[in-house]
């Protein structure tokens, strides 16, 4: 990996700029004029992965240095990045496809940015939830954009459980070979009849949208599961009112598991707090076995001692 030695001959007692520039998803034609511009005029490009950047750039006959900012050295590269900036240089950090920090890199340049006092200019464009979003035609404008779930373990379903009573529309990124898992998951979440809308390859020559229920999504993927590539976004359709529990004041769904299971074995404690919540009864039950690991053992009942 080449090594990044900025030059000190560039010194300013005014700082530099640092523009945040979304770059296409997909169709190079969704560049905008001012976004290209941008990066002509930057002292340096901040890319995610130059060798995808570099190909960008000459697509469109641009000339500038590239510098790596990634997860694994924005640690050792942010500090000198703002160095460069408090010298007066003007940065444009891109990544791959998108707009940068979401779910994307970029977050910890951008906030040292913030906190060091040098101006953040964004350059808006293209991004995959909003570009999915405005196909999908689910009724509401408040919407959650989860990005990518954490892909096993307890973090994964807290994560879910968390998402269950949202009632805005859920944005999901999921890689391809995880996407039918994600289907199945919240088809026993919310239910396999929720509505949403697959869409893959956005902008590209293959763009497919897969609009209908959790559960027939599934089936779709399962039997294609072979040949599905690319880059996916799973937009979920938002509860419906009608069907949404009341909120104001309403126990959490372990309170009730904690108090029915003091009561109930777990598979019939887990079926009344699922019809009580709306779930699903397999995902409360596996809730209520780990509840009831954690639980005090249930003391018998003592008759009446006055009878």
């Amino acid at each position: 990996m080449s090594q990044f030695s900025p030059s000190l001959s560039q010194s300013s007692s005014v700082p530099g700029r640092l523009y945040v520039v979304a770059t296409p998803i997909g169709n190079l034609e969704d560049w905008s004029p001012r976004a290209c511009l941008v990066l002509r005029r930057a002292n340096r490009i901040v890319a995610e992965d130059t060798r995808h950047t570099r190909k960008l750039l000459a697509h469109f006959d641009i000339h500038v240095p590239l510098v790596s900012c990634h997860a694994n050295n924005e640690a050792q590269r942010v500090p000198v990045l703002i160095a460069c900036l408090a010298r007066g240089e003007t940065l444009a950090l891109v990544t791959d496809a998108g707009t940068p920090l979401v779910s994307d890199p970029g977050q910890r340049l951008v906030d040292a940015a913030h906190r060091s006092g040098i101006p953040v200019s964004p350059i808006p464009g293209p991004t995959a939830v909003v570009t999915a979003l405005s196909v999908a035609g689910f009724p509401g404008s408040r919407f959650h954009f989860e990005g990518f779930l954490p892909p096993r373990g307890g973090h994964r379903r807290d994560r879910l459980e968390a998402l269950a009573h949202l009632p805005g529309i859920l944005v999901f990124y999921e890689a391809p070979s995880r996407m039918l898992r994600l289907l199945q998951d919240l088809s026993d979440l919310l239910g396999p009849d929720r509505e949403a809308l697959l869409a893959r390859e956005l902008t590209k020559i293959h763009e497919t949208l897969l609009r209908d229920s959790l559960g027939a999504l599934g089936q779709r993927l399962k039997a294609a599961v072979e040949s599905i590539r690319g880059e996916m976004v799973l937009v979920v359709a938002g509860q419906d009112p009608a069907d949404a529990p009341a909120r104001a004041g309403s126990p959490t769904l372990e309170r009730t598991l904690a108090v029915l299971l003091e009561l109930l074995p777990p598979a019939q404690a887990a079926a009344r707090a699922a019809a009580l919540f709306g779930l699903s009864r397999s995902l409360v039950y596996r809730r209520a076995l780990e509840l009831g690991a954690h639980l005090p053992t249930a003391q018998p009942e003592c008759s009446d001692p006055d009878r």
